[in-house]
Formats: C-alpha cells, structure tokens, sequence
C-alpha cells in the first residue's frame, strides 16, 4: 500500500505518518493501537465542522431544521459514501478475516476509518485543517447546493412523526446479534411508548435502526 498516493488523494500529508495508520487500522486486525478512539475524537470534530457550515449556509432555518440536516450528512452512509470517493477502502489494515468478508467495502468500516483519519488530522494539525479539508470534500462529491435532500433520514422522520403523534421520541433497543466480530449482523426492535411497532436487521446497529425506523413510518402512515 502506498499512503503517499492516499495522502494525495487526501490533499493532507501527515507529518506522523504513525498516526495515519492507526487511523486505517480496524480493530479486527487485534493490534494494540487500532482506530476506535480516533474515531470517537473525528465523530466529535465533524459533527461540529458540519453543524457551523449548515448553520452558516442557511441562516433562516430553524435549530429543528438544522438538525435534520446535520443527520443527514453526519451519518455512517454519508462518511462511507466519502471514504469511498477518498478509495480509502483500498488502504485500510483489516483481518484477512474481514478481507473475506468484504471488509473494504463495508458502510461501517469505511465510515469509521473516515471518523478516524479526520480525528488524526485534527490532533497533528487542528480544526481549520480538517474543517478545510471537508468542506473541499463536501463541495467535490455533492455538486448540488441544496444539502436539504441529501439523504433521506429515516431515523429523524420517525422522531419528527412519534413526536407531532405522541409527544415522545421512539426507542431503539437491541434485540440479538449474531455472529463473529468481524460480520455480526444486528437485530433491532423500534418501540414508543413501550410498544413494538417495528424491527429489522443490519450490518452495524446504526443501519438496523434505518432499517427499522423506514418499516415503522410506513405503519404508522398508514393509520394515519
């Protein structure tokens, strides 16, 4: 692999090259120093970068508004839809295990090590690097100006109809999971107000939730 090309790519090149690859490195590689807590930091880093750009490209729209939009580019198919532009599933250091499994490929994998090389930027070089560097990004692989429909949220619509319905917000809970660290597949049940109104699987807990909030939307459109 040859993280000279990747940092091209990148438009960033690390001073501590070290710091790169525990940002590409997944934990089912089982190495001391993988990308998990670079992901916590680069979650943190880009849910503000992303919150002041909405905030200052649509100054008439309401907090509710914003937020929306936020949820809809900070989420793992939007990262992983960057990680994928970036090709940064080509120098990551997984398993061979996970390699069997399509790892490079992988929404959540993808988005992580995205979280993660954000998170690394951060701490060699700070915000204004990072918040440079998305933002050329963002501009790159989303030609449309209108953020708005980016994606579509299942999760926030569910919120928005449960509480103009119930004056409450819906509740994801685990219900079973299955198979090795590597492919574990995750079973999530939707519930409001202590009721079951959906549940579905996913690859990461994150995609279960979509999933199950989109069949939760469609029941409870329907008896409206």
């Amino acid at each position: 692999m040859h993280l000279k090309n990747f940092q091209q790519s990148l438009g960033y090149s690390f001073k501590n090259t070290q710091l790169l690859k525990e940002a590409l490195t997944h934990k089912s590689t089982k190495k001391e120093m993988h990308n998990e807590r670079l992901e916590f930091l680069g979650d943190a880093v880009l849910d503000l970068i992303i919150g002041e750009f909405l905030y200052k490209k649509f100054p008439h729209s309401p907090e509710g508004e914003l937020s929306k939009m936020r949820a809809s580019i900070v989420n793992e198919k939007a990262f992983a839809t960057l990680a994928k532009y970036l090709k940064i599933g080509e120098y990551l250091y997984i398993s061979s295990a996970e390699e069997q499994n399509n790892g490079r490929e992988k929404d959540s994998i993808l988005s992580n090590a995205f979280e993660a090389i954000m998170g690394a930027i951060y701490l060699e070089n700070g915000l204004e690097s990072v918040q440079k560097l998305v933002l050329n990004l963002l501009d790159k692989v989303y030609t449309i100006s209108d953020f708005k429909n980016l994606f579509y949220d299942h999760k926030t619509n569910l919120q928005e109809l449960t509480q103009a319905i119930f004056g409450v917000i819906p509740e994801y809970i685990v219900l079973d999971s299955k198979g090795p660290d590597h492919n574990k597949e995750f079973l999530v049940g939707v519930f409001i107000q202590e009721k079951e109104y959906a549940k579905a699987s996913g690859k990461s807990k994150k995609e279960a939730q979509q999933n199950c909030a989109k069949i939760a939307l469609e029941v409870l459109r329907g008896q409206q």
